[in-house]
């Protein structure tokens, strides 16, 4: 979960940073540059807290994002010739490519 001293952080630094940067820049910039402070923020308060519990988006080597339910684990397969367990394309044990998946 966010913890909401920090989000209060962001919340209230953001706020600070987009009314500084409304009061230097002229008006059209300024309300944009607000906007994608407000945009950007939440984002990346997501992805920090996303990275703690062990998913992520698009910098993550190893994470899949969270998965089916939240588990990461992948699809296995059962064969159905000889009833092993297994991931990845033909069986292990009889070579077989008949497969259901198990979840």
């Amino acid at each position: 979960m966010i913890n909401y001293k920090s989000y209060l952080i962001f919340l209230f630094g953001s706020l600070a940073v987009s009314i500084g940067l409304q009061m230097i820049l002229p008006w059209p910039f300024g309300l944009m540059a607000a906007l994608a402070i407000f945009i950007v923020f939440p984002l990346f308060l997501r992805n920090r807290a996303l990275k703690r519990m062990g998913g992520g988006f698009g910098g993550d080597p190893g994470g899949s994002g969270g998965g089916f339910f939240g588990q990461s684990q992948g699809v296995k397969y059962i064969c159905l010739t000889c009833n092993n367990k297994y991931k990845g394309g033909a069986c292990p044990r009889c070579g077989s490519k008949m497969k259901r998946a198990d979840f």
